[in-house]
């Protein structure tokens, strides 16, 4: 019973049900719950991967139609079909199936492709239409959300997947080249995020999180390639477009006014270039020529990606970032404790009010009190 393939697919088909029911509303209270359903149910496709790439394709393709619908009938409805939580949490998860199952070591060391690898490339083509399918400043979270899936994919199985541009594209739009309105709006969580309010638009606090939003990416993203011997030709178109950005919005009579935004970009394009130097001073050594495949592949094969110039400063970046989230947890969590506080307070005064404790019934009340709240939150 337990090896009979239509058990093994109904399983699979009910867990990604339960889980797409299950990220349904996502907040900074329940994110780390669906993220580690996303990781659990990710592992089951990898126990029958010929079972788990037929289901996979299934659901895939069911994602691929909505998005084409989408497309085709621009209308506020069908648009909702695709910009909602429950659509990126299901590309969440596929990149997150195929990192698991295909990841480059894995293969290396069992001598074989992953069944499941044939799944990138739908997963890949689906998520980058649909992080353009709205190209608006409001969107720019689910753009972000959607590119940590595909660097996902990146980093586990090698693959190569333009994702400069769609960053650029944001870099370029009006909503970061012209100058912000002051705002006190709280900074926009883009963890927890798919959608900007309007009240966000033009503000100074959204665009210093887009610029910070679209700094790291981009870091993140050639860093995949930082030892890559073709690195310098990879990151100059993009480095040529930085650059002429920093420019434009560095003037006084046309530009955003914003230097946080533009200290960072021009910070990346400086550790771009240095890498790219540093690459190329590595190549001026080498003695095999461009088609020798194997001395290609093997190129600073020795050496750790923390190493190079890009890579010491992604890590730096990543330590300050994880301070950073580490204070706001630390915050999230007293504000609970102090809600909570707040609430046996009121509970207790309530219960005085009553009469006292009352009647057994009470701790049943209490239970269910207890109860209603957890859901709440």
């Amino acid at each position: 019973m337990i090896g009979d393939p239509g058990i093994k697919e109904a399983v699979l088909k009910a867990t990604y049900q339960g889980l797409v029911k299950g990220a349904r509303s996502t907040t900074i209270h329940t994110i780390q719950g669906v993220n580690l359903m996303k990781n659990t149910a990710a592992e089951l496709w990898g126990l029958d991967p010929n079972i788990g790439y037929t289901t996979g394709f299934t659901f895939i393709r069911q994602l691929a139609i909505h998005l084409r619908s989408s497309i085709t009938n621009k209308s506020k409805e069908s648009y909702k079909t695709v910009y909602n939580w429950q659509y990126v949490h299901s590309l969440d998860f596929w990149s997150r199936v195929v990192s698991a199952h295909c990841e480059s070591l894995r293969e290396a060391e069992s001598g074989k492709e992953s069944p499941l690898r044939p799944l990138i490339y739908p997963a890949v083509q689906v998520t980058l239409g649909a992080l353009r399918l709205i190209p608006t400043a409001q969107y720019y979270p689910l753009r972000f959300q959607l590119i940590r899936s595909l660097l996902r994919i990146c980093l586990a199985t090698s693959t190569y997947i333009p994702l400069a541009p769609a960053l650029y594209e944001v870099l370029n739009s009006a909503e970061m080249k012209k100058p912000p309105k002051p705002s006190t709006l709280k900074a926009l969580d883009f963890t927890t995020s798919i959608r900007a309010a309007k009240s966000y638009l033009r503000t100074r606090v959204y665009q210093d999180g887009v610029g910070e939003q679209v700094a790291e990416l981009l870091s993140e993203f050639f860093v995949l390639w930082a030892k890559s011997i073709a690195f310098p030709e990879l990151a100059l178109p993009v480095l040529a477009m930085l650059k002429r950005w920093v420019k434009e919005a560095s003037k006084k009579n046309s530009g955003n006014k914003n230097g946080k935004v533009n200290s960072a970009i021009a910070l990346l394009v400086q550790k771009l270039e240095a890498n790219s130097r540093w690459v190329e001073e590595k190549r001026t050594k080498v003695d095999f020529a461009p088609n020798n495949r194997a001395g290609v592949e093997g190129f600073l094969k020795d050496v750790e990606w923390e190493k190079s110039p890009l890579g010491a400063f992604v890590v730096g970046q990543r330590n300050a970032r994880e301070q950073k989230a580490k204070l706001v947890e630390e915050g999230r969590k007293a504000e609970e404790q102090k809600r909570k506080e707040e609430r046996e307070e009121k509970d207790r005064e309530m219960a005085e009010d009553f009469g006292g404790s009352g009647s057994e019934d009470d701790g049943e009340d209490e239970e269910e009190a207890d109860e209603a709240y957890s859901e709440d939150e």
